[in-house]
């Protein structure tokens, strides 16, 4: 019987080769020396197959528990204030009900501070952060009170953004793009609404189901 043990294989199939060992002792048949060569062979590609399968699961797992150790130092740096185990005892059940709000609705994540930070960094993974990156700075666009400045801000989210071959175009229609170069002409917080809805609504539908489903989120949660 030829062992199991993949380093005592090893050693008989080099020995085998070395010695001469296959050829046909003076009362062994001709036909047995192929079939125990083939027999060797297929015992040695099953253990190299199965040790392959393992390296993989191993370097799965690895790659897994460090992702999850990660975002368990930022999630107790950024959202877990330091201070007293009293303080630190609400502060950490007021991040857990946070997070579980993110997973109600795309406007629960993003009123949150953390909430757009995270989902951010997801979609920043997938190179598609463009379009959370506009609502953002229509957001901050909305705060303005000058109007000079004002209408030099949207100047520049119309040239990174909306425009043909923008660095970071958004998918907005013709006529989208359109009806904001009157409202630029006119100014006003309400300038891109009409842009800022279509990217909300383009994220509700395809990133953030995606980001609910995401590694990232559930470290998170396992993280509390």
């Amino acid at each position: 019987m030829i062992p199991r043990s993949r380093p005592t294989l090893c050693v008989f199939y080099s020995k085998w080769l070395d010695t001469g060992s296959y050829m046909r002792a003076p009362n062994q048949s001709s036909s047995s020396v192929p079939c125990n060569m083939s027999s060797l062979v297929n015992s040695l590609a099953r253990e190299r197959l199965y040790s392959m399968e393992s390296d993989k699961k191993k370097q799965a797992t690895v790659r897994k528990e460090s992702l999850k150790s990660r975002l368990q130092c930022r999630s107790s740096s950024q959202i877990i204030s330091q201070g007293s185990s009293t303080r630190g005892t609400v502060n950490k059940k007021l991040c857990f009900e946070e997070l579980s709000q993110w997973s109600h609705s795309l406007e629960k994540l993003m009123s949150s501070k953390y909430g757009i930070q995270v989902f951010q960094a997801f979609l920043k993974s997938e190179f598609s952060d463009e379009n959370v990156e506009f609502w953002l700075v229509c957001e901050e666009y909305k705060k303005i009170r000058s109007s000079f400045r004002m209408t030099c801000k949207a100047e520049k989210i119309f040239k990174h953004y909306i425009q043909a071959e923008a660095p970071r175009e958004i998918n907005i229609d013709h006529k989208t793009r359109e009806l904001i170069r009157r409202n630029m002409k006119t100014g006003g917080t309400g300038c891109f609404d009409e842009a800022q809805g279509i990217v909300f609504r383009l994220m509700e539908r395809d990133s953030y189901p995606r980001f609910l489903r995401s590694d990232i989120y559930r470290a998170f949660l396992d993280s509390i």
